[in-house]
């Protein structure tokens, strides 16, 4: 019975819990000044933590599927949403532990954040500046990381709490192991619209309007935020940037190996133990009684083991070099004497000396090296700009009196062009109020901004005259599903029991068996 009791108040709990992400969430939004994008209670997501976690997830997102994600793809397929979704859950778990007083002490944080390998020296020891450094890079004080390693530590204790005190009955686990475990085998094809005997029409002008008019999500412009920016970035400063000749010539001098490249020969070496050995085997390939592989294969060797790829004279053992090199053409030098003893050398090709010369790079180098000067020139400037915002300068003026451009842009979620196309700025315009006092952002590239929030424009639906392209487009592909739906439906009814899709002469792709989680 007390087991029993203990069981029901932790499910009493963990609902009480959900009720709070519940209640929390939706007190705040994304628009105004506020500098949070949801609250639970007392606890508080802020717009830093949600641009880390977001940029965290996109960029393992990224890792993992080998390609990067913009913002308007990563909310396409919901990672915001999934982002918000976990932050929600641990500021609830936040927010009880502050009202049940429950905490844990230094002790706790401290072997936390020893043990983070993250902020390790060298050795692979605890290093505090290598720990400091990691914080500054992502906007962390100590003391804020350090509260928050406390406070995550804390919601651990009382999630535990919570969830240890949970039995699951028997039928229930049996039930889900056996819905998890439970495997299928199937047969499927692809039907389109084309495979269909009736023909695909063209759409009336009144259809079109139709459509439209019926399916408004399809044609609604998105909010967007009217912005007033001034910028720089390094591009903009390259062609009157002044880079002395003998920097340049410099920078050629230190790559030469890049542009300078002496002969290199495709080599295999196969040793013998014995010079006496190498000679014979020198003598079996000459007369033909034995290919160069068949050498290789009597040793146990394959030609993997015994390639050095593309070597240069330096690359070889100074007796085997002038040999090696004096082939006019791929052949087999030796025996002869290598670092690991008498060796047959065959070259399987040639490839000749290659020089860029400074006159064909030179321009690309310039550039590197301008490009390398304005962004040291826009770091210098962002005291001088951060100066005339804090003196009340509007950023019309900031352009006037410095090197910034000023520029407007009506930003939507799908823009992604100019200064749209830098993830810093459109997280900056997504957290700006109408009111707020503009702050110096800093681009990837080495840039720098400032923004203002002019007004919003809400979302709105298009005119069909301006949208009758993408109509036609989206009702030719409704047309096409309706058709391959139809014909999907046809068939599924005329299947006889125990017919497959293959016995009616479709290509169909046989199956499994495959449990639930399987891609």
């Amino acid at each position: 019975m007390a087991a029993s009791r203990a069981s029901q108040i932790s499910v009493y709990v963990l609902l009480g819990l959900l009720i709070l992400a519940l209640g929390g969430f939706g007190v705040t939004n994304f628009g105004g000044s506020v500098s949070s994008v949801a609250r639970v209670g007392d606890a508080e997501i802020d717009v830093d933590t949600y641009a880390r976690s977001l940029q965290r997830r996109i960029a393992e997102f990224g890792a993992n599927s080998g390609r990067n994600l913009t913002i308007s793809q990563a909310r396409a397929i919901g990672i915001d949403r999934l982002v918000l979704a976990e932050l929600v859950g641990e500021a609830a778990l936040e927010n009880e532990t502050r009202r049940i007083g429950l905490s844990v002490g230094d002790g706790v944080v401290r072997e936390r954040v020893l043990s983070t390998p993250a902020f390790g020296g060298v050795d692979g020891s605890f290093d505090r500046d290598a720990y400091e450094f990691a914080l500054d890079r992502v906007g962390l004080s100590v003391r804020d990381y350090e509260e928050r390693v406390r406070a995550d530590a804390a919601a651990e204790l009382l999630s535990l709490a919570v969830v240890g005190g949970v039995t699951v009955p028997d039928a229930g686990l049996n039930a889900v192991l056996s819905h998890l475990a439970e495997a299928r085998t199937f047969d499927w094809a692809v039907l389109e619209a084309g495979d269909s005997e009736l023909p695909q029409r063209n759409p009336t002008k009144a259809e079109l309007e139709a459509y439209h008019a019926a399916n408004p999500g399809e044609f609604t412009a998105p909010e967007a935020r009217l912005l007033t920016y001034a910028w720089i970035v390094p591009d903009m400063l390259v062609d009157s940037v002044e880079v002395p000749e003998d920097e340049i010539r410099g920078l050629y001098e230190d790559r030469i190996g890049d542009y300078v490249f002496p002969e290199r020969r495709l080599v295999e070496r196969l040793v013998f133990g014995s010079m006496s050995e190498a000679s014979a085997a020198k003598a079996a390939l000459d007369a033909g009684e034995r290919t160069f592989v068949e050498l290789v294969e009597a040793r146990d060797l394959t030609l993997e083991d015994i390639d050095l790829g593309a070597v240069t004279m330096d690359d070889l053992h100074s007796a085997a070099a002038q040999a090696v090199f004096a082939l006019a053409e791929a052949g087999v030098a030796g025996p002869l004497e290598s670092a690991l003893g008498p060796a047959v050398y065959r070259v399987n090709g040639i490839l000749s000396a290659q020089e860029t010369p400074y006159s064909e790079v030179r321009d690309v180098l310039r550039a590197e090296k301008a490009e390398d000067r304005a962004r040291r020139r826009i770091g210098d400037m962002i005291e001088e700009v951060e100066d005339l915002l804090a003196g009340g300068a509007t950023l019309e003026e900031l352009a006037d009196e410095t090197a910034l451009t000023l520029g407007s842009i009506s930003l939507g979620p799908d823009d992604d062009e100019g200064i749209a196309a830098y993830e810093e700025f459109r997280f900056a315009a997504a957290a700006a109020g109408e009111g707020d006092f503009p702050e110096v952002g800093e681009l990837s590239d080495g840039g720098i901004f400032a923004l203002r929030l002019d007004g919003l424009v809400p979302e709105s639906i298009r005119p069909f005259d301006q949208v009758e392209d993408l109509a036609r487009e989206r009702w030719t592909a409704a047309e096409a599903r309706a058709l391959s739906e139809s014909l999907a439906a046809d068939l599924v009814a005329n299947l006889e029991p125990g017919q497959t899709l293959s016995d009616k002469d479709i290509d169909a792709f046989a199956e499994g068996p495959l449990t639930r989680d399987a891609t």
